[in-house]
């Protein structure tokens, strides 16, 4: 049995983002085939949660290959949808500091549906616990249509830029 919705979907107007690609990259640094959020289309400061999607299109760096003929997005690339989406949720309104915000770790996460090029992925985030300057805590939930395809929890660190890198 899959878990309530955290945040009711229907009362959003998914054609009118609050932020579109373009302000998305001025708070992600994600690029080229790792960009994996399309919009943000909500923000409930007051519940501490972030709505946003992606649509998930045929140029997908992983369609000829996961699975050839039958194109399925990898369960990784759903978890880094919601990490993206929490990522600017963190870095937009400075919940942690840092550069950056590093995955922490996945709890619970469960694959539902199965979810293919021509759709739209929605993703909802909501911050369960901060620890400033060291750690958040987010659930997460994706939906196509009205079906939910994953779930989970997460936790997000900041890094730091200077942090040194290996010879």
């Amino acid at each position: 049995m899959p878990p309530p919705p955290l945040y009711d979907l229907s009362k959003l107007d998914f054609s009118k983002p609050m932020y579109d690609l373009q302000e998305v990259r001025r708070v992600n640094p994600q690029r080229h085939e790792m960009e994996q959020l399309s919009a943000v289309v909500h923000i409930d400061l007051e519940e501490r949660c972030i709505i946003g999607y992606k649509e998930v299109t045929k140029e997908e760096f992983w369609v000829t290959g996961h699975m050839p003929g039958f194109p399925l997005m990898p369960g990784v690339i759903l978890c880094e949808c919601a990490a993206q989406l929490a990522g600017y949720y963190a870095r937009k309104h400075d919940l942690l500091g840092g550069d950056y915000l590093g995955f922490g770790g996945m709890d619970n996460v469960r694959f539902r549906q199965p979810v293919f090029p021509g759709c739209r992925l929605d993703i909802i985030c909501r911050v369960t616990k901060i620890r400033k300057g060291r750690r958040s805590e987010f659930d997460f939930q994706g939906w196509v249509e009205d079906k939910m395809v994953f779930s989970g929890s997460m936790i997000g660190v900041p890094i730091e830029r200077n942090h040194e890198l290996p010879k």
